[in-house]
């Protein structure tokens, strides 16, 4: 469980392709604390550790990772955000984060406001579950959907998030890991039966 509130930018630093899975090998400050099989969410999708090798650690996407999130888009030199799990007792200072990215979806524009900026997505088919000013997370950012349309929705984001997390290098054509609200999944599902 994490709280969409990013730790850290780490470095992809080499990817390799095994079979239908891809290594990934990160550069990052939090490394020394790692520890094998620890859970980090990358870009919202939760990875274990499976390697440690002074500042770098080694994380495995299997192929429905690959399939459903933007991490078979990285490549060495790309950032990626970083957070460690929520450990019990905790502040919540994001929301309730599993890990568990639903979908990817394409950047159409980014707005800068002078002090903020505004980043609008296209609607992922799941929109159902998207209310105004409920809760998103977008690359492993916890944010508030300030904007919701027909066929697409915005975020606004704050210069501290714009800067320590990988927003700052997002562009229109850019996919974006998307993890809806869980709440909103669990009342659909009981709504179903």
């Amino acid at each position: 469980m994490f709280t969409g509130i990013v730790e850290e930018v780490g470095e992809v630093v080499a990817v390799s392709d095994h079979g239908t899975n891809r290594d990934l090998v990160i550069a990052a400050r939090m490394t020394p604390e790692l520890r094998i099989d620890q859970s980090v969410s990358h870009n919202g999708a939760c990875l274990t550790v499976v390697g440690i090798d002074g500042g770098t650690y080694r994380v495995t996407a299997v192929k429905e990772t690959l399939e459903r999130t933007n991490l078979g888009d990285l490549h060495a030199g790309h950032g990626v955000n970083l957070e460690r799990s929520l450990r019990i007792g905790d502040r919540l200072d994001g929301h309730m984060v599993q890990g568990h990215v639903d979908t990817v979806t394409e950047c159409l524009q980014v707005d800068d406001l002078g002090g903020s900026w505004r980043y609008v997505f296209r609607l992922p088919a799941q929109k159902h579950l998207l209310v105004h000013k409920g809760s998103i997370c977008l690359n492993g950012v916890s944010l508030t959907i300030a904007e919701l349309h027909a066929d697409r929705f915005a975020v606004a984001i704050i210069p501290y998030t714009h800067e320590h997390t990988t927003f700052h290098t997002l562009k229109a054509g850019h996919r974006v890991n998307v993890e809806l609200d869980v709440l909103g999944k669990y009342v659909e599902r009981m709504l179903q039966r």
